[in-house]
């Protein structure tokens, strides 16, 4: 069975909090509606679509099962928040990432999105305790969009 893209109202919560804290998560997950991406019944990733400002989306979560990435998945998922963002009207579909995220980025550009600014200390701001990824601390969130007219 191919890939499958569908709405739930039950998202894995090991997914939400895969890059997220339990502050942020609570703060959006309400507001937001979560979609999974299965195959035979098995959920392989997920994302929640937000509505940020008057025609503007965000895609502020998007996950993919460790065992399941660079397969593609991210890649439609991204593809189905951009369809689903212009079938609702929405001129900008936005996103943001951390800024030791370079594969997240480059997956993002090649999808269509662009820089458009940075969140200085976002997570110093944001987040409970500092996280870091080799070695390295997570201080800033990368901002990017997509014009969808």
């Amino acid at each position: 069975m191919d890939l499958e893209i569908v709405k739930t109202d039950t998202p894995r919560r090991d997914l939400l909090l895969a890059d997220e804290s339990e502050e942020s998560v609570a703060d959006y997950a309400g507001r937001g509606t979560t979609y999974v991406a299965r195959r035979d019944g098995e959920i392989l990733g997920q994302y929640v679509f937000l509505h940020t400002r008057p025609f503007t989306a965000e895609v502020v979560n998007i996950a993919v099962v460790p065992e399941h990435q660079r397969k593609g998945i991210a890649t439609a998922m991204l593809r189905h928040a951009v369809a689903t963002a212009r079938a609702a009207g929405f001129h900008l579909l936005e996103i943001g990432t951390g800024d030791l995220g370079a594969g997240q980025i480059a997956l993002y550009e090649r999808c269509g999105f662009v820089r458009c600014g940075v969140d200085v200390d976002y997570f110093r701001k944001h987040y409970p305790v500092p996280f870091f990824a080799n070695g390295v601390e997570c201080r800033h969130m990368v901002r990017l969009r997509m014009e969808l007219k």
